[in-house]
This record gives C-alpha cells, structure tokens and sequence, in this order.
C-alpha cells in the first residue's frame, strides 16, 4: 500500500480536486486548509470549507457533503470521513493506513526525501550569528546563532540548497579606536594566549582614550582612513583581528555545532556600494536630502517623509560615507546574483525590524524597477533572553555573561546532575553525556520558545528531567534505546519488523497517530520559520510515547505484538532524533 509522506497535503489536493468534481462555484479558489485535528476527534480537518461557503452564499453543511461525495472512493478505505458543526470535514486514520505509513517511512533518508518537495531546487541564503569582529561573543549572540542553524537544518530538510553566511561587523570606526590602542598598549603575552580577550582590553583602552572633541581621537580617525586607503600596516593589523576573532568564534561554533559556509563580512562589501548608489539614483528611488542619499517610502506610514518624525532610509551619509543601509542593499544584490538565491534569511533581534522592514522594501523596489529577479525576503526577528528578575542576562559584577562562560557553567552543571544520577558511569562517559546535556539544554531552551518572545534563563528549568526540556527529550531516546539493547537487536531491524501484527491498542494507535504528523510538524516550522512548532511536537510525541510505554509492555512472548511495539519503538526514535538533529542537538544512547 502506497501511502503520502505528507498526509494532510495529501488529503488538501484530495479536496481541491472534489470542489471541481462536484461543480462548486468557483471551485479554484476553495483553499481546503487541511490541518491537523484535535486527536480527540480525528487525525485531520478541514477548516476552509466555512469561509469559502459564506462567502458565496452557500450552505457550508452541504458545500462539505458535496465534496465528501466526490472524493475518491479509495479514500474511504484509508480514512474515516465525516462532517462536524457547520461544515467541518474530519479524517481520521485507518490502522492498516497507519502502520502503511510507518513501514514507508523507516529512515531519515526516507523522512527528507518526502519533505523535500517543499523547497526541491531552491536555494535560500541564511544569514545568521554575525558577531562583531576583535570582540567576544556574548549571551545576546546565542539566539541569533541556535535559531539561525535551526532554520538552515529545516530549509536543508525541506529541499533547499543553504547558504550559511556570517555576515561580520568587520569594519567601521571602531577599527579606528582599536588600531589606536593596539599600537600603545599591546601585550604580546596576552594576544598569544588569549588574543580575543586583548583585542577586546585595546578597543576598551582605545575608546576611553578617545573622548568626542580630543587629538586622540583624530589621531584615530586617521588611523581609520590610514586602513580604509590600504596602508599595510593598518591591512594587516586588521587581517590579524579578523583572523584571531573568526578562529576564537568557531570554538564556539564547534561546541553549538554549527559551521558556515562564508563569512563575508561588511568590508567585503566595500567596492560594492556605488553601484548601489548609480542604480538607486538612476532608477529615482533615491535622492539628494540635505547632501545624503535616501530613500523614502512615502506609502509607508512609519516611513514617509510626511509624518511627524520622518525616517528615510539613508543609503549615502552627507560626508559621502557608507553605513548599514549600503553595505546591505550590496549584500541582498550580491546573494540574488552570486548564490542565484531564491529567499534571502536575516536572523537579528527585534530591534532591527524597521531597518530590515525599509530595506527589504527598497530591494523590491530596486530590483522590480532594474528588472532583477526578486528572492524571498524574510527578517527573523527574535526576543531578549532575560534573567529571572526580568533584566537582561548580567554577571553579579554587571558584566554582559560571555557565551562561553555561559556554555561552560551548562556543562559543568549537567555533570553535577549526571555524576550525582550516575555515579558508577567511567568519568569520560559521564564527561560526554554532560555535554551533550548541557550544549543542548541552553540551545532546546531558545527554540522551545516562540521566537518572537523573550525568555526567562533559569538553569533550573532548562536542566530539568521534566517538562519541554532538552534533558527529557535525550532521556526518551537513551530509554528506547535501553529497550532495544534488552531486546537485542537494532531499531532498524528488518526481520523484526516483518512479523509486525496489525495495531491494536489505544497507545499503540496514539502513538501511531502522532507519529504521522511529523511531516506537517516539519511543514509548519519551516513555512514559517520558528523552531519552536518542531520543539513542542518533540515534546508531544515523548509524552504520547510515555504513555504508550507505560500502558503497553513491549518485550512481551508473542512475536507480532512485540514487533509492531518494537516497530513503534523504532519509529519513535527516527522522529525524536531526526527532529532533534534539525534543531542542533546531539543525541544520546545512555544517560
């Protein structure tokens, strides 16, 4: 029996095709809205059918029993199909369709391969992470970095070819600053031994030295323009800092697990931006305002020129200068002509939204009127992770938490919890399980999350064995497969799975229910964007996997019953370590 990967969009263009068949007044604009259901009631709905009937006067009861006759008469074989309320159209699964499906679908090969037709022969460029360079990266970088790589796994899983770019704050006058204190205070001890951490001393040096109004500061702005007109000594200081920030960045990286393919940061974009400049003023989008070159985007309310506090985008300073609007406008013209990108991602937080709002704004614009193919434009904006108190993430000195503190201080505390759990595990086994316990509690505590929130830190709750935790999941795992080793063989063993009786047991459909709706689970977290629709599946599909463990035994004698629970098993653990690869964790046999 061939059964869809993707259930629910299955059953949408199943409806789609009914509404012509049965002759509905304008039939293609039925958007059947095939969802899935409380699974109290059934496995899927279809909302639509309400909306589309009022609209055209209909009777939305009948419209649904309309399309209910001219679906396929095989449906009925693989579904329950009936009508609720005033026109809602439920299916629900039938247990042979069921376990059609979790024979089908037996590997994460499989699992990419029917989600792939989302975004099959795309290429999306995601751009995320970007910390400055000559300073270390902090608690307010993490987000952008776990969500970023999240959505790179997804896109990848749904189809795409990703572009990872880290887009570097790697130039602009704080170089100026930096070189300044560089040549003054350096300590070659200190930059062998820990190079971010000097750099970052010397800006600090540097900017204190530099008051607004004093020679020292002029003396740094020509240390700017000494680098900015290709002096080589100033280019090679400022190679040094990229060089030593990008190696002190991808410790960290490393430990996240997360890679990039570029890291082309503003400076790439130099010799870029005055295309960007002619195109903009040949096109009339932009103009002179009091010596700058802007934009202003006059049907925006926020944006037009006529509002109280008008706020045009400034593509040119009036000293002739570049700034953010520049090098960006270059970046979004270099990914759509370069990486031939079909949808351009920017991970920022929040508080960037009206710059990426006007610029993507000024990119349509551009790009419609020089006739350039227009990619998907998506701003990924995300909430502040905030302490307990509701305040930003600080030290008790005041200090913004160093990432890589903070990553240390989540080891060194899962392995209290391990060590106190486990004591009789060889210290490099109980090592190892900490951090991948503690790397992927702090990263599973960001994305469990709405991303448009902010999230309250507490090593309590993100380290706990309960609840929507990282910890919970990877012991879900590590209990399945405790399960196969007493059984002794593996999760994927075929010849269990050939002696698999029918599925009979509330748990056991449950489960098999919720295990079929991991594809619309991947659909709705990558159409859009936020990890946290896989994180909450995740965690549903462990709660419904506990019940069926502690409902039904599953190394019973008989043979069928035990290999459709092993099957179970086995499928369980696909979804739960496949969904939690997409969202950056390591997983785990033993905890």
């Amino acid at each position: 029996m061939h059964v869809s990967f993707n259930l629910a969009a299955d059953l949408d263009q199943a409806l789609k095709a009914a509404a012509t068949a049965a002759g509905l007044a304008d039939a293609d604009a039925f958007a059947p809205e095939v969802r899935t259901a409380d699974p109290r009631h059934a496995d899927f709905q279809a909302n639509g059918v309400l909306g589309y009937a009022k609209a055209r006067k209909l009777n939305p009861r009948a419209t649904a029993e309309a399309l209910v006759r001219a679906l396929p008469a095989d449906l009925a074989t693989h579904y329950t199909i009936t009508i609720a309320g005033p026109g809602f159209i439920n299916f629900t699964l039938a247990p042979a369709t069921l376990l059609a499906w979790l024979r089908a679908y037996d590997s994460a090969a499989q699992l990419k391969a029917g989600a792939a037709a989302a975004h099959a022969g795309q290429t999306w460029v995601v751009d995320y992470s970007s910390p400055n360079t000559a300073k270390q990266m902090h608690v307010g970088h993490l987000r952008s970095a776990v969500i970023g790589e999240a959505i790179c796994r997804l896109l990848e899983f749904t189809g795409a070819r990703v572009v990872r770019d880290n887009h570097l704050g790697d130039w602009g006058t704080q170089f100026g600053k930096l070189i300044y204190g560089y040549k003054r205070w350096v300590d070659p001890v200190a930059l062998k031994n820990d190079a971010i951490e000097e750099l970052e001393r010397l800006y600090k040096l540097g900017n204190n030295a530099t008051p607004e109004g004093s020679p020292e500061l002029d003396e740094a702005r020509r240390e700017l323009v000494k680098l900015q007109t290709g002096d080589p000594e100033n280019v090679a200081l400022w190679q040094t800092f990229s060089e030593v920030s990008l190696a002190a960045f991808q410790q960290i990286y490393d430990r996240l697990g997360i890679r990039f393919d570029h890291n082309l940061g503003e400076s790439f974009y130099n010799d870029k931006v005055d295309r960007v400049y002619r195109e903009l003023s040949e096109t009339a989008l932009a103009e002179n305002s009091e010596g700058a070159l802007v934009v202003f985007h006059d049907e925006h309310p926020r944006f037009s020129r006529h509002a109280e506090r008008p706020n045009p985008f400034m593509v040119r300073k009036a000293d002739g200068a570049s700034g953010y609007a520049s090098t960006d406008l270059a970046t979004a013209l270099y990914r759509t002509e370069h990486f031939k990108a079909d949808g351009i991602v920017v991970v920022t937080d929040f508080r960037q939204a009206d710059h990426f709002e006007q610029l993507f704004l000024t990119v349509r614009k551009w790009f419609a009127a020089k006739k350039y193919r227009v990619p998907e434009l998506h701003h990924v904006t995300f909430g502040a992770v905030t302490g307990e108190d509701g305040k930003a993430l600080k030290t008790r000195s005041g200090d913004v938490i160093k990432l890589k503190a903070l990553l240390d201080e989540a080891v060194e505390r899962a392995l209290a919890i391990v060590s106190e759990k486990n004591p009789d595990l060889p210290e490099a086994e109980r090592s190892e399980i900490a951090r991948i316990v503690g790397i992927g509690a702090v990263q599973y505590a960001d994305l469990s999350q709405n991303r448009s929130s902010n999230y309250v830190f507490s090593w309590d709750k993100m380290l706990a064995l309960d609840g929507n935790t990282a910890p919970y999941l990877l012991y879900a795992v590590a209990r399945i497969h405790s399960i196969f080793r007493k059984a002794g063989v593996a999760p994927d063993d075929r010849a269990t799975e050939s002696a698999v009786a029918p599925l009979e047991t509330p748990a056991e459909l449950a489960l098999a229910r919720k295990l079929t709706k991991f594809p619309d689970a991947i659909r709705i977290a990558s159409e859009t964007l936020r990890p946290h629709y896989l994180s909450l599946y995740l965690f549903e599909l462990a709660g419904d996997y506990s019940f069926f463990n502690n409902s039904d035994k599953v190394l019973v004698d008989d043979p069928g019953v035990r290999a459709r629970r092993l099957l179970l098993c086995a499928r369980t653990l696909l979804m739960l370590e496949t969904g939690l690869n997409l969202l950056g964790l390591r997983t785990l046999t033993r905890m």
